[in-house]
């Protein structure tokens, strides 16, 4: 580390795109006034004494099988979520909104741990111990096993962490720590990259369950450098509506178990509990016959759920009517709009649109199309559709209904609710049986308006 070479450069804090000069946006991410400074210290022998590994190639048939470790989180959904629990030396991220809970979740996750008998050190960065100490006991956390650590400083923590040898880490938040020898703000490009790669070194090495905590940019995206999200094992994403108090726990990156796969939790005065029926959960406020209501089984990684689309058209007196969306892409809104207004003529030019999924789940699949479609339509046209129906399919430019994948699940979970009708995409009826159900399959737009709202 004697020898050092020091270089100024710009950098985008939304994406890491260098350059030697200062640009209004970025040619990476198209992003307007993200470029800061920065010192970049560069050591000519930064890996001189690193010893050189003994390790060999091996063949694929000389690999042995071996069990992953994993200890149990103490959440049976958060276990699924993660494919069976903590892997031992596995590093994770956990991304969320300001003020959504992802302390609390963390707390309950770290109490859960510490009453297995694992050290769990918690380095609340951003609060002081005696007020993270304060929000555990109003969750009524007490645990031997249990450490807090408030410090930013990377090399206080490190020698601590090499102290205790806890085998569970919570960094409680990555962008508030530094490393004294790199002379960028905490935050920047630069620390975060530099201080993920430490921590993925010091889990493996020692073989300790790390979490980190990071913030999140105003559009929602997670703040730093793309390169943290491809160190860590997992991506977590904390979502919800604080409205009805539903937390959504979503695995975006999983090298362990599934991605997309999701975790419903209800924030109670008490902390957060697992919400172990989300479907009847989604439908328990729901209104019977409701014009502009629909009801459609989705997936999320591999579980699935019954959640309730909301539509209302109303009449403007403005040129340009209004088109809003809650929980669905509003690109996707104007293309089935354009569908509705092309092949049944309805006149939506001249309407307010508004569509909402119920409880504050976000659905990206195109298997929801038809039923937002229905939706629309349904209110438009002011008649109910019948309460114990289900629609899924996607819905293509020429008003054509798409094949859906793992249709048989979808239904089963609606069977399962209670509802005894089913309208989907025609090609998916080939080849299943489900008793118990009336299936009814729709080639065309018209077909699911004509055997919906006759």
């Amino acid at each position: 580390m004697s020898k050092t070479k020091t270089k100024m450069f710009w950098c985008c804090q939304e994406c890491g795109h260098r350059q030697l000069k200062w640009s209004g946006s970025c040619s990476a991410c198209q992003k307007w006034n993200t470029f800061v400074e920065e010192i970049e210290t560069k050591a000519v022998e930064r890996y001189a004494e690193i010893q050189v590994s003994a390790a060999q190639p091996v063949r694929l048939d000389q690999v042995q099988n071996q069990e992953t470790k994993r200890f149990p989180t103490g959440l049976s959904q958060c276990d699924r979520l993660l494919g069976g629990g903590l892997v031992i030396g596995s590093i994770s991220l956990l991304a969320g909104d300001p003020g959504i809970g992802k302390s609390t979740l963390m707390l309950h996750l770290a109490h859960n741990l510490a009453q297995l008998g694992l050290n769990v050190l918690y380095v609340c960065g951003e609060e002081s111990v005696e007020q993270t100490a304060l929000r555990a006991r109003r969750l009524k956390i007490v645990s031997p096993h249990l450490f807090f650590f408030s410090e930013t400083n990377f090399e206080q923590i490190q020698t601590h962490i090499e102290r205790l040898k806890p085998q569970v880490l919570i960094i409680d938040s990555i962008q508030i720590l530094y490393k004294s020898e790199i002379p960028s703000a905490p935050g920047s490009v630069t620390q975060v990259r530099e201080l993920a790669t430490s921590f993925m070194h010091l889990a493996k090495k020692l073989g300790i369950c790390t979490f980190l905590i990071g913030h999140v940019t105003k559009s929602g995206e997670i703040a730093g450098p793309r390169v943290l999200e491809h160190l860590v094992d997992t991506v977590l994403e904390f979502e919800g509506d604080r409205q009805h108090g539903y937390r959504i726990l979503r695995a975006v990156k999983n090298r362990f178990g599934p991605t997309d796969d999701i975790v419903l939790f209800n924030m109670q005065s008490e902390g957060l509990k697992e919400v172990e029926n989300p479907s009847a959960a989604f439908l328990d406020e729901r209104v019977r016959e409701s014009v502009g209501s629909v009801i459609v089984p989705t997936v999320e990684g591999s579980r699935p759920l019954l959640i309730e689309i909301q539509a209302l058209v109303s009449s403007t007196a403005f040129p340009t009517p209004a088109r809003r969306s809650t929980g669905i892409d509003p690109n996707r809104l104007a293309l089935l709009l354009a569908v509705l207004e092309k092949r049944m003529g309805y006149t939506l030019y001249r309407n307010d649109v508004y569509v909402a999924v119920a409880g504050g789940l976000k659905i990206v699949e195109p298997a929801i199309d038809l039923g937002v479609l229905m939706a629309i339509a349904s209110s438009f046209s002011n008649r109910s559709i019948d309460a114990d129906t289900v629609v899924m399919g996607e819905v293509g430019l020429g008003g054509e209904i798409r094949s859906v994948p793992r249709v048989e699940l979808r239904i089963k979970e609606a069977l399962n609710m209670g509802f005894t009708r089913c309208v989907l995409p025609k090609r998916n009826l080939k080849g299943l049986s489900i008793q118990g159900i009336s299936l009814i399959g729709v080639e065309r737009v018209e077909d699911a308006i004509h055997d919906l709202l006759s």
